[in-house]
């Protein structure tokens, strides 16, 4: 359903498990309407749509379990805006090297990640990132059990390295993905920076 000019977008967050609570916080303190997702129908009532960070493994096995890996493949090729956070970058992602047996991927955006790429949860880490689509001043980053972009493919936009040129955020057309957690900072740019995403799809 393709919301009227005036509205604001519908934004989807995956909420089979998982952090999605912090994402639709932050979403309603911008003005946005955050909608939690479970089921496949729910699919159709949104403009966009948030998978954000948890256990990838849990999440990818939900998505089957709930009838919605295929349905959201599919919205997703059908261009809906989608921004995976932490496991939801995993889950985007083409290719992960080091995935457990029988994990399902979204297979949506062309990069290569390496899953729990900072060691243990003991290891995780905050940090300040340049990240010029979202201005001048710095985005402090929370990785918690982070993943890292190894590779990214033709036509994707690095958004985001960390000082040792590792790669943290990326993006392709109408496809996001990041490897911290931007719904923990209390700094709400990179939700506007993918409500502006789906509203250049959605007008």
């Amino acid at each position: 359903m393709t919301q009227g000019h005036n509205l604001l977008p519908r934004i989807g967050v995956l909420a089979l498990q998982g952090d999605f609570e912090a994402h639709l916080r932050m979403l309603a303190e911008l003005g946005a309407e955050g909608k939690a997702i479970r089921l496949p129908e729910q699919l159709e009532e949104i403009n966009g749509i948030i998978i954000p960070g948890g256990e990838s493994t849990t999440i990818g096995k939900l998505m089957i379990e709930y009838n919605l890996l295929e349905p959201l493949r599919q919205k997703i090729r059908d261009g809906i805006p989608v921004w995976g956070t932490c496991a939801g970058l995993i889950l985007l992602a083409q290719e992960t090297d080091n995935a457990l047996a029988g994990q399902p991927l979204l297979a949506s955006l062309d990069i290569k990640v390496r899953r729990n790429a900072f060691g243990s949860q003991r290891e995780s880490f905050e940090t300040d990132l340049v990240v010029p689509e979202l201005g001048e001043a710095p985005f402090h980053t929370f990785f918690i059990r982070g993943p890292l972009v190894e590779k990214v493919g033709p036509g994707v936009e690095v958004l985001a390295t960390l000082d040792d040129g590792t790669i943290v955020a990326v993006r392709k057309g109408t496809r996001l993905g990041t490897a911290f957690h931007p719904e923990v900072s209390g700094d709400t740019r990179f939700h506007q920076y993918f409500l502006r995403i789906v509203e250049s799809v959605s007008n």
